[in-house]
């Protein structure tokens, strides 16, 4: 009698544990948020390579190329794309950048110009260069407003090799 009893509290024990855990139907809270909220959205592939497409193209839409003035030209202005062009700057010459521009000098001994006491923002090194201070080769200068830029360091024959991001003007 005993092993029937014991085979049936088994059979009961196993059975209630069934219909407790299918009734009592707890779901954990982990550090992850159930899939299709707000807060982790179910997206499509298509969906995902509509919008590295849109990143790609700068942002949406189709991108038709331009025709940019001469940027070696004294004292005209450059169109303001995203395009990296590669500027040849004379001793004796400014480049002067256009708000939001950014500049890294490849060759040559460049100085900061600034008409006010503010400076450029160096970003690679996270300094605040002022006027006259040298211009760091493969730095990313950051020029947060017009009429500040670069000129080639007194003293110097050769001229400088910049690449250029945004627009700018060669007085």
């Amino acid at each position: 009698m005993k092993k029937v009893y014991k085979i049936s509290a088994g059979v009961l024990l196993l059975s209630s544990c069934i219909v407790i855990g299918s009734v009592m139907n707890f779901q954990v809270s982990g550090a992850t948020p159930p899939p299709g909220t707000a807060d982790d959205p179910v997206v499509t592939k298509s969906y995902v390579d509509q919008q590295i497409q849109k990143a790609l193209n700068g942002g949406g839409g189709t991108t038709t190329p331009t025709n940019p003035t001469n940027p070696t030209t004294p004292s005209q202005p450059s169109q303001g794309t995203d395009e990296v062009k590669n500027v040849a700057l004379k001793p004796g010459k400014i480049l002067i950048a256009d708000a939001g521009a950014e500049f890294i000098v490849r060759s040559g001994n460049a100085v900061i110009y600034t008409e006010d006491s503010n400076g450029v923002a160096d970003l690679t090194d996270g300094k605040d260069l002022l006027n006259g201070q040298a211009a760091p080769k493969n730095h990313l200068l950051s020029f947060p407003r017009e009429g500040r830029g670069i000129q080639v360091k007194e003293g110097q024959k050769n001229g400088l090799i910049v690449m250029v991001r945004g627009g700018y003007t060669i007085k």
